[in-house]
């Protein structure tokens, strides 16, 4: 498997942002390559950081396509899908999270890096119907957040950033989302209270 995973990256970087794009879009829908797209990006980045707008642009894009395949069969397969798929509790704790989060329920996991669940949200998004438009915008902020941010310490570190990821970076992005799960229901709240008193 090591040796597969290693000629992925290696055909993958050959072909730079067109074979992120493909490496997301896998990852993303049928294919799990856990952490190959965040080591692509980065290497990519550290060999040209003028490219690292297109390198994580075509990341971001790829996985949003990918996701959206997902999306549609969750949309078409319904709930007993993800239960076949997840398992009865898990699937049971995610919808719980989702009803109570809402589309944040996708951006949070989007962010994360593996092995914080993410495709049992995208099915589920299908699943309860979330509007296209807002999931693909939900899957493009989450992972671009993740990707671009990736790219920004690959401008700064170089290679080393991989180390870092691979060693300390779940505490990154854990933080990073966080932050971000408490400025959207902040600003969600704010407004809920804005239109209490319009």
């Amino acid at each position: 498997m090591s040796r597969l995973v290693s000629w992925i990256e290696t055909f993958a970087a050959s072909l730079g942002g067109p074979g992120l794009f493909v490496v997301a879009f896998l990852d993303s829908s049928f294919i799990s390559l856990p952490e190959i797209n965040d080591v692509l990006v980065v290497m990519l980045v550290a060999r040209d950081e003028t490219l690292m707008p297109y390198y994580a642009t075509m990341a971001t894009l790829g996985s949003v396509c990918g996701c959206l395949v997902l999306y549609l069969i969750g949309r078409r397969g319904g709930e007993a899908l993800l239960r076949r798929r997840f398992g009865g509790a898990r699937v049971t704790q995610a919808m719980g999270w989702f009803k109570r989060f809402g589309v944040l329920a996708v951006v949070i996991p989007a962010i994360l890096p593996p092995p914080a669940p993410f495709k049992v949200f995208v099915l589920l998004s299908g699943v309860a119907k979330v509007p296209t438009a807002t999931f693909c915008g939900a899957v493009a902020l989450g992972r671009g957040i993740r990707y671009f941010g990736e790219g920004a310490l690959a401008v700064r570190y170089g290679d080393q950033t991989i180390d870092f990821l691979q060693a300390d970076g779940s505490w990154l992005w854990v933080g990073i989302a966080a932050v971000c799960a408490v400025a959207v229901v902040a600003y969600a709240s704010l407004r809920r209270h804005g239109r209490g008193h319009a």
